[in-house]
């Protein structure tokens, strides 16, 4: 087992993800998660203030700054490994049941990974327009997420259980340059530089 220490940081600014409706988050992780205590974390971890608009997505805080929890590094892996696999020659593409690999064998930690905003930075909103074809004709929403700016940080350690796979996670984390962690990715959102630390 390796345990790799890196600093993500940053490029773009990063979308919240979480609901900021408790009762749709508790009913959604209720759903997810076999586990009630795991439920009541998350759902206290939002915070929701009255002043957050019912619909916007929102950064779990713990005393009032905002974090990612570590299954969503996770989710971003598996992403990441998903679409290199596609790519010739990559790492990603020699790797078989990419999914169960990484569930299994690659472990970002803390569960409460802080997010660092520069000094005199604070969150913002970010709002953009969402559009489907439906039955009915073209329907268009408008979207809003709480933002981290460009700058901000996170310290994540990742244990691999098998020493091979430490490659492949540093072409995933290479890959974060291209799309990023949270909402609206594939717009640039959330894209980051990573290093050891």
């Amino acid at each position: 087992m390796k345990t790799v220490k890196i600093r993500v940081t940053l490029n773009e600014e990063m979308l919240g993800t979480a609901s900021s409706d408790p009762n749709l988050q508790r009913t959604y992780v209720a759903s997810k998660a076999p586990d009630a205590e795991k439920i009541e974390e998350e759902v206290a971890s939002i915070g929701v203030d009255a002043v957050v608009e019912k619909g916007v997505t929102v950064f779990p805080k713990e005393n009032g700054k905002p974090f990612v929890f570590d299954y969503q590094y996770k989710g971003y892996l598996k992403d990441s490994c998903n679409a290199l696999a596609r790519v010739e020659g990559t790492k990603a593409s020699k790797v078989k049941a990419y999914k169960k690999v990484i569930d299994g064998l690659i472990f970002p930690q803390p569960r409460k990974i802080m997010i660092h905003m520069p000094e005199g930075k604070s969150l913002g909103l970010c709002s953009r327009p969402l559009r489907a074809q439906t039955a009915q004709g073209e329907r268009i929403a408008i979207a809003s997420s709480e933002s981290v700016p460009e700058g901000s940080y996170m310290d994540v350690e990742i244990k691999i259980l098998d020493d091979k796979l430490e490659g492949l996670l540093e072409e995933l984390l290479d890959y974060g340059a291209l799309r990023g962690l949270g909402q609206w990715r594939n717009s640039g959102k959330g894209r980051f530089s990573w290093a050891r630390a």
